[in-house]
């Protein structure tokens, strides 16, 4: 074994004591007793490690040593001895050195020992956590992060281990709510926890925590096996309570009386409204009590039905809190006895019969309407249908009480060419079948064989049906388009029209115009394009005119809606243009206005304003003339026919016979002219207005023989003959006499003027139902037409083919009195010549009738 440097070996020194002495110079001595301190110390410290060794070795060690020693001198002891000290104290040293070496070896192999059985226990606890499906969570520090152990991304999903502590991302809001709460209470007050938990994809987990030591340690796992079922069991037996908790609330608050009986017939459980409906305090009483809402044949027919394993149901009329009313009753068998519920019927009853009533009396209201209507009901077969629609499409009315299906409908009426011609018949069908898949109605316009067209509308009911309306519009189109054509030619006959035409609406805005509005207010197209209210209109146009009020009238005749009459205005322009404007209201509520030019007529109406103002005053002057003169001169002409008359009275004295024939003319023309006079004195007298009609029953064979008898004398002188045709049943009626014969009189003396010698002059009457006719007659040459009215003018005297001229009054007289009759006068050819005046008298006159001019 190799020696460490330094270290003398014990043989070493017992050889070097063991040779023979060698006496050295004293200068050698002093430098050889470090030499020998050296070696006894090398010796001494062999000796001591020796000493360590075995007994023997340590023995021979002292014994060289001792030997040694004595060989020394005294400076060599003490330097011996202080090379022993130091070496007595390196060896302690080592000696202890040592062994703290081996003691804490022997600690660190123990500590190293001990390290490992621990981290074996750690991998052993780890995999025993790791054996089962489970995480734990240790919070050492409310500030740090947990420790999560364990495979998160089982429970998760998710390979973040921090999302297992997101517990709403994958777990029920119920168990999220619950541990959170719990987890809350933990980490605060060190509450020990522990919650069943349901994930996401319903698998059942437990939740432990618990504090340990200054930690908080959870424990989230899956549950498996019996503890899985006994979790199951607690899962669905809270839900089974919250299950019956809601249903008991839900039946509580339900309006309609619930109840449970027991198996001995006796109530054990009911609600409010059942408790009501008894007549009980609450429920508990009406179950202490036992209170029956049914009667006892109604139980026993329950408890028969449920008996034979059937539910017992139907509508009964009960006695509700003291009121009768109507309910819907079922009860069930139950494992312990029954449970019923009754629901209130009586508002549906009542709205049932309501609805019934409602029903009848639409399908009445359908059978009077024009509009064909076909009610089909979900399963497309007729449900309803109304006489106008049997009527336009010619259906049999047993064919249509069978309730058909929309298509075999559909399929006759194609049979019957009472539906549009198709290509695709199949395909037209089921696009009208659409309908019942629809939710808004469709129009459809059927043009049918023969030129009909129908407007068809299917409206899809809420239940699943269609109702089909029909009408026939054939005739409506046909206005529509006639309508069209007039709206057309209206328009063109407007821009026609000379006069300016405005239409506007019941709004007051302009509807119409034409072009001769614009030029005679000249106005710009564009200014009446957007339908101008009436007040734009009106400003517009003021400026050519300033007429306020025919604008205000012009303005309330268009926007008026109380008063609506015709109204006629005038107004003067600025540049001297008159217009004559009118509103007419139209059925639509809509005015027309109209403005029509009329400066030139103006100007001559007032030109011939102003020749009739003359010629009236001059007519007036005529007849106050004429009044005066006929005056002044019949009071001379009476006094010249009294003279006369006193001539030709044989008392005064003998005429030769040419004084009596100068006396004779002078009566004749007396009279001619009294008779003239008294004419003009009528004709005044009627346009004065002061002569009345003296009514009387008038015989008319009389009346005719008096007129008659007047012109006697000129018969004879023409020799004519007067017939008069009057039959019995003629009859009277109610005029004035006296006018009667004059105008017969007249009327006769006209004839006889103008009646050929030898001829024959006719005076008939005919009686009427409403009216009496006087007819005068002559052969004589006739009126020709082109006079037939000026002959009942003033002083219009036609001497042609007449005997004597007249003044031309005799017709005018009979015209005026005619009026005043209330009747007429006309004049026309005779068949086979001459001329006839018919006067057709009123059989109802009445006086007072202002004479005609």
């Amino acid at each position: 074994m190799a020696r460490p440097a330094g270290m003398t070996d014990a043989r070493d020194v017992a050889f070097s004591a063991r040779r023979p002495e060698c006496r050295l110079p004293s200068w050698r001595r002093r430098w050889r007793a470090p030499a020998l301190t050296t070696s006894l110390a090398g010796t001494l410290a062999a000796g001591t490690l020796a000493a360590s060794a075995t007994p023997a070795f340590a023995s021979e060690t002292v014994s060289r040593l001792a030997m040694t020693l004595a060989q020394l001198d005294r400076s060599a002891l003490i330097g011996f001895a202080l090379v022993i000290g130091v070496i007595a104290f390196a060896t302690t040293t080592a000696i202890v050195h040592v062994r703290f070496r081996a003691r804490t070896s022997a600690r660190e192999a123990a500590a190293f020992g001990e390290i490992s059985r621990l981290e074996a226990r750690i991998e052993e606890v780890h995999a025993l956590l790791l054996a089962e499906p489970q995480v734990v969570v240790v919070w050492r520090d409310p500030d740090t992060e947990p420790e999560i152990i364990g495979n998160t991304s089982a429970f998760t999903g998710v390979a973040a281990p921090t999302r297992v502590l997101a517990f709403g991302s994958w777990l029920s809001p119920t168990s999220a709510r619950e541990v959170e709460a719990a987890l809350d209470q933990l980490r605060r007050h060190g509450t020990v926890m522990s919650v069943g938990l349901v994930a996401q994809d319903g698998r059942h987990l437990e939740a432990d925590g618990r504090p340990v030591g200054s930690a908080v340690v959870l424990r989230l796992r899956e549950v498996t096996g019996a503890r899985l079922a006994l979790a199951r069991l607690a899962e669905t037996n809270g839900r089974l309570e919250a299950d019956s908790a809601s249903l008991r609330a839900l039946l509580n608050a339900l309006p309609a009386p619930a109840w449970v009986r027991g198996a001995d017939g006796r109530l054990t459980w009911c609600n409010a409204a059942y408790a009501h409906a008894v007549d009980a305090a609450d429920p508990e009483d009406a179950a202490a009590r036992n209170l029956a809402l049914l009667d006892q044949s109604t139980r026993s027919a329950a408890e028969a039905a449920q008996a034979g394993g059937r539910a017992f149901s139907g509508r009964l009329p009960v006695v509700v809190a003291g009121a009768r009313r109507t309910l819907d009753v079922l009860e069930v068998a139950t494992p312990g006895g029954a449970a019923g519920v009754a629901l209130d019927a009586t508002e549906a009853e009542t709205a049932r019969a309501e609805l019934i009533h409602a029903v009848s009396a639409h399908r009445r209201t359908f059978d009077q309407l024009s509009t064909a209507v076909a009610i089909f009901g979900r399963d497309q077969r007729l449900v309803f249908h109304n006489a106008a629609y049997a009527a336009l499409f010619e259906l049999d009315p047993a064919f249509l009480e069978d309730g058909p299906t929309d298509t075999a409908v559909l399929d006759r009426l194609r049979q019957a060419r009472r539906l549009p011609e198709q290509a695709d018949y199949r395909a037209w069908r089921d696009q009208l079948h659409e309908a019942y898949r629809s939710i808004e109605p469709r129009e459809h316009w059927w043009h049918l064989p023969g030129g009909r067209t129908l407007r068809v509308v299917t409206a899809p009911s809420p239940e699943g049906g269609v109702t089909y309306l029909c009408d026939e519009v054939t005739e409506r189109l046909a206005l529509e388009s006639r309508y069209n054509a007039l709206i057309r030619i209206q328009s063109e006959t407007l821009d026609g029209l000379a006069e300016a035409v405005a239409v506007f609406g019941s709004d007051g805005r302009l509807g119409l115009h034409n072009s001769a509005f614009l030029k005679l207010w000249r106005l710009a197209p564009a200014a009446l394009s957007e339908r101008p209210h009436i007040d734009a209109v009106v400003a517009s146009c003021r400026a050519l005119s300033r007429d306020a009020a025919a604008w205000s009238a012009l303005r309330a005749a268009v926007t008026d809606i109380d008063e609506r009459s015709p109204a006629e205005f005038r107004m003067e322009r600025t540049d001297g243009v008159i217009l004559d404007g009118s509103t007419q209201p139209l059925p639509d509520g809509g005015t027309l206005v109209t403005f029509r030019d009329v400066t030139d007529s103006v100007n001559v109406e007032r030109a011939l304003v102003e020749r009739n103002e003359a010629l009236v005053a001059s007519d007036h002057l005529k007849n106050n003339f004429v009044s005066h003169v006929s005056y002044e001169l019949r009071s001379p002409l009476t006094t010249i026919i009294g003279f006369a008359q006193l001539l030709d009275d044989a008392g005064v004295g003998p005429l030769n016979p040419k004084q009596r024939a100068y006396i004779n003319h002078i009566n004749e023309s007396s009279a001619a002219l009294l008779a003239i006079i008294n004419d003009i004195l009528d004709l005044a007298t009627i346009d004065a207005g002061t002569m009345t009609l003296e009514l009387t029953e008038v015989d008319v064979r009389e009346a005719m023989e008096a007129a008659a008898e007047g012109v006697r004398d000129r018969l004879a002188e023409g020799g004519l003959r007067l017939a008069i045709e009057a039959p019995e049943r003629v009859g009277s009626f109610r005029a004035d006499a006296k006018r009667v014969r004059q105008i017969l009189y007249n009327l006769l003396s006209n004839a006889v003027g103008f009646a050929p010698d030898g001829s024959t002059v006719t005076l008939s009457a005919e009686r009427h139902q409403d009216a009496m006719w006087l007819r005068v007659r002559d052969q004589g040459p006739g009126v020709p037409p082109e006079l037939g009215e000026r002959v009942f003018d003033r002083f219009e005297s036609r001497t042609a083919g007449s005997r004597h001229r007249g003044v031309g009054l005799g017709l005018s007289i009979v015209r005026s009195l005619m009026a005043l009759h209330g009747g007429s006068v006309s004049i026309s050819p005779a068949p086979g010549g001459g001329t006839v005046v018919t006067c057709t008298f009123p059989l109802d006159s009445h006086s007072g009738r202002a004479a005609a001019e």
